[in-house]
């Protein structure tokens, strides 16, 4: 097939007009547009006929290509325009699956980590406060009602791991990976907990030590610049949780990371684990170039893994799950409001972005936003909260009680009314 022929293939079997405009300036398509997309190299038009998404992301990100139109109906179109699901291409990939797991052995020292976290997050807190709900909970929402606003999701997310986890006033409570803050204030402020919260993000640290210091919270909660590797297990934790953090341990670590939480939880204590999972089995990240593209220009190092893998990992660290949630769909609205809201600030976000790398990493976002709405849609990835406990092993003699009688039995102790 010709390669006028394989996009005149790719045109006609959109779902939604679209236009397109090819380098030398001739188009092909609907003469009555929704969406206009401009590919201004040959390599930028030869990914498209391939449906090498991934790569059309580095190509915006270039400046390679462009489109006119709302992201909704170009991730619409993205979808249509894959010649098998993401999970099926990662899975023909065997061999550089073998070479990722490898990669992840060396990748994830606690020097680089550090890099790689203040790549992401240490952007500009300007530019996520655009997007981000008024607590910058940087996670999956929970729509526990239809109607919920981003902002009423965020904190219904909230509350329900600190449900889930049984919080008591008093409790020595941390939060890994703890953002901007809104889990660590919010458990300190709703149920009373002693809150700990670390960060890898110099920004996230500042940040949130001058919002515990004017809610008066000094006492209470306190906020550390430390790797989770480096915290001291001499005095354990009742309980904990980790958001949004797993995905940056690396899969060869994350039987030593859950190991590492069991070393620092206290018998009977209770964790939180909420992270993406993959949607496949077998493969650490999305093909048809979407894994490369978040790896180079959002995530570097992120890894995922299926939840049946997380699971395994999770018992041979010493945890026991207690409790599984899949929170998918959940997660696809979150990341859909929050494109929304870059989109309807994109002039803003040029502002705080300033020059050519700003503006890069602008457009890099407004892929990967879209981009992941539609992965969690389609069931490429997914979002599981899993509630554990420290196995016993057969010992007795770590409990004053029967492990059992340490966190409620029914789920009606979460989803009742307080």
């Amino acid at each position: 097939m010709s390669v006028n022929a394989a996009i005149q293939s790719v045109i006609d079997r959109l779902p939604i007009p679209t236009l397109l405009v090819l380098p030398d300036g001739s188009k092909v398509g609907h003469s009555d547009p929704r969406l206009t997309v401009h590919a201004k190299t040959t390599g930028a038009l030869a990914h498209l006929a391939a449906g090498q998404v991934g790569l059309l992301g580095e190509d915006y990100v270039a400046g390679d290509f462009d489109f006119s139109g709302s992201m909704r109906d170009l991730m619409q179109a993205a979808a249509a325009i894959l010649p098998d699901t993401p999970i099926n291409q990662a899975k023909a990939g065997a061999f550089t699956q073998l070479i990722h797991r490898l990669r992840s052995v060396w990748r994830h020292s606690i020097e680089r980590d550090a890099k790689q976290i203040e790549f992401h997050y240490d952007l500009s807190d300007d530019f996520y406060a655009l997007w981000l709900d008024p607590l910058r909970v940087y996670s999956c929402a929970y729509y526990a009602e239809p109607d919920f606003s981003l902002a009423q999701a965020q904190e219904a997310k909230l509350d329900l791991i600190c449900r889930k986890l049984n919080l008591q006033p008093g409790e020595r409570f941390l939060d890994m990976g703890a953002g901007w803050g809104g889990l660590l204030l919010w458990a300190a402020e709703h149920y009373g907990v002693q809150a700990t919260g670390i960060t890898l993000s110099r920004n996230q640290h500042a940040y949130v030590n001058q919002l515990i210091e004017q809610k008066g919270l000094s006492g209470r909660v306190r906020m550390e610049l430390l790797d989770y590797r480096r915290l001291p297990t001499n005095q354990p934790f009742d309980k904990m949780a980790s958001v949004g953090m797993f995905e940056h341990v690396g899969r060869a670590q994350l039987t030593d990371y859950f190991a590492r939480i069991r070393g620092l939880l206290r018998p009977g204590g209770l964790v939180m684990n909420h992270g993406i999972t993959s949607g496949g089995v077998d493969h650490t990240q999305l093909g048809a170039g979407m894994g490369e593209f978040i790896e180079k220009y959002i995530f570097p190092g992120g890894e995922l893994t299926h939840i049946s893998h997380v699971l395994r990992h999770l018992a041979e660290g010493g945890l026991e799950a207690l409790d599984i949630e899949n929170l998918r769909p959940h997660y696809a609205r979150t990341l859909w409001a929050w494109s929304d809201a870059l989109e309807q600030n994109l002039d803003e976000a040029k502002r705080v972005l300033e020059g050519e790398q700003g503006q890069r990493s602008l457009r890099a976002y407004r892929v990967y936003l879209a981009g992941c709405a539609m992965g969690f849609e389609h069931g490429w990835i997914s979002l599981h909260q899993v509630l554990a406990q420290p196995s016993q092993g057969g010992r007795s003699d770590e409990l004053d009680y029967p492990q059992d009688q340490s966190y409620p039995w029914r789920r009606a102790y979460i989803y009742g009314s307080r």
